[in-house]
């Protein structure tokens, strides 16, 4: 399975906050850490946002802070949230535009079905705790 752009760089983003749960952080300072773009990662915030997995702030001190521990977000969350829209292949999504040639004799897509399960099933057995980047590595601002 592969992850889009947009949970490859929300997950970034979310291991540097849970290594300072409590720290709030700028789509700036992440993107610029990151070399990602900030527009990009804006819209992930977004996203995590109204998933109330992060909450934003606005303002001076302002940025984005985990809603949770981290040990209480599971992973599998987060790429459920992130990946939501992005079926694993063509024939999972929604869609009447779709005209499968296989209809009726396909035994693939419950196979793929069970593995997309499975694999998102390995994921929530870890939190954002497990994987949180090192505390050491970036500037807290005010502090020397």
């Amino acid at each position: 399975m592969r992850l889009t752009s947009f949970t490859d760089f929300g997950l970034r983003a979310l291991m540097r906050m849970a290594s300072a749960p409590d720290r709030a952080y700028s789509t700036a300072e992440l993107a610029e850490e990151f070399s990602l773009s900030r527009n990009h990662l804006t819209k992930i915030v977004a996203s995590l946002a109204q998933a109330g997995i992060v909450v934003t702030r606005r303002g001076g001190g302002g940025g984005a802070v985990l809603a949770r521990a981290p040990s209480e977000i599971r992973l599998g969350e987060v790429v459920r949230i992130l990946e939501a829209g992005q079926p694993l292949v063509e024939c999972f999504a929604a869609s009447d535009d779709y005209d499968c040639t296989l209809t009726g004799c396909c035994h693939l897509k419950a196979r793929l079905r069970a593995a997309e399960a499975a694999f998102l099933a390995d994921l929530d057995r870890s939190t954002l705790a497990d994987v949180a980047l090192p505390a050491t590595g970036f500037a807290v601002p005010g502090r020397a």
